[in-house]
């Protein structure tokens, strides 16, 4: 699709599109379909491959010997990356927000076993000291690679606009139309790259991004950075004629104020929903979230009968088995007078 640019074969595509008609029958709304991006494959999948497959090549073109990235603890991205790095036989540095934890478990666990080296950065999680060690490593005469956190930058994003086109093939396939796409949208890349294929394959559908993260102290709002990423990935790929405009972006912020990582009722009640009427697991920080608050959408009739919608998961299981992730209702600590 994209000639000019380097690509490597790293997941197992195209991904299955199912449908979930009991989590629609309990609903009593839309019909729903969901894309199994965490069935990519590369260790325990997800959808940060579609983006490593193309920044991968590029570490490889450029003919650097080792990758650095960021992200939290319980980062999907960075398992992904530290995966990839291992199948090409590249040297991986994670900067990871917090703090050693006794005893590592999800994300961070699989982190490990696939040799990634680890550097913390205490309350930074968003790659704020990814220059500096990058630095530290050139220092040390190696050539690192640098991903930016999420993978959401345009080559990454190019990883997304060649799912859009996945996407409407197997549509055309199935011989099925879907109104709107729901999916988690934290880095931004996500959502860049599958509104640059859907203008670039003239696709009526209506993409909902579903915001994970709180707004933070940034010179840009949230839908012009990725009106800006959009833009930068459509240049890449030479579609001069595509400019994106914060107006082309649907973001729904309700669903964020509880912070990022923080497990409420939202992501409780929707784990399980979908768990026990699909068998299908979500994670509890960015496809929990994305599902509650499509239910919430769907239950506030937003999306109604007979609509089909489409929810692309991400991924993420692995953080689960995180405790400070846990799915249990808190305790009560209150006394008895």
């Amino acid at each position: 699709m994209f000639p000019n640019l380097p690509r490597l074969s790293l997941g197992f595509f195209p991904t299955p599109i199912v449908e979930l008609s009991r989590l629609s029958e309990s609903l009593g709304g839309p019909r729903i379909l969901m894309k199994r991006d965490d069935q990519t494959g590369l260790a325990l999948g997800g959808n940060k491959t579609r983006k490593l497959e193309f920044l991968v090549a590029d570490a490889i073109q450029q003919q650097c010997d080792c990758v650095i990235t960021a992200g939290a603890a319980q980062s999907n991205h960075c398992r992904q990356t530290a995966a990839a790095a291992a199948m090409v036989g590249l040297e991986c540095h994670l900067v990871l927000g917090g703090t050693p934890p006794i005893q590592a478990n999800g994300n961070l666990l699989l982190d490990e076993l696939l040799g990634a080296t680890l550097h913390w950065t205490g309350a930074d999680r968003k790659g704020e000291q990814l220059s500096a060690i990058a630095a530290q490593l050139t220092s040390q005469g190696k050539h690192p690679y640098r991903i930016p956190y999420g993978g959401s930058n345009a080559l990454g994003a190019a990883g997304f606009v060649v799912a859009m086109a996945e996407l409407q093939q197997q549509m055309q396939t199935m011989e099925r139309s879907i109104d709107a796409i729901a999916f988690a949208s934290s880095s931004g890349g996500t959502q860049a790259g599958l509104t640059v294929g859907k203008a670039l394959l003239g696709m009526e559908v209506e993409l909902v991004g579903i915001r994970i993260d709180k707004a933070e102290d940034e010179p840009l709002s949230y839908k012009a950075q990725l009106a800006q990423l959009a833009t930068s990935t459509a240049q890449i790929l030479e579609l001069s004629d595509c400019q994106f405009q914060p107006a082309d972006f649907r973001v729904e912020t309700a669903y964020q104020e509880a912070g990022y990582g923080i497990v409420s009722d939202l992501e409780r009640s929707a784990v399980t929903l979908v768990a026990q009427t699909e068998g299908i697991l979500l994670d509890p920080v960015y496809t929990g979230r994305a599902m509650g608050g499509l239910l919430d959408l769907i239950q506030s009739g937003q999306f109604q009968s007979p609509q089909t919608i489409l929810f692309w998961h991400t991924g993420g299981q692995p953080a689960l088995f995180d405790p400070k992730l846990s799915l249990k209702e808190p305790e009560s600590t209150a006394g008895d007078g």
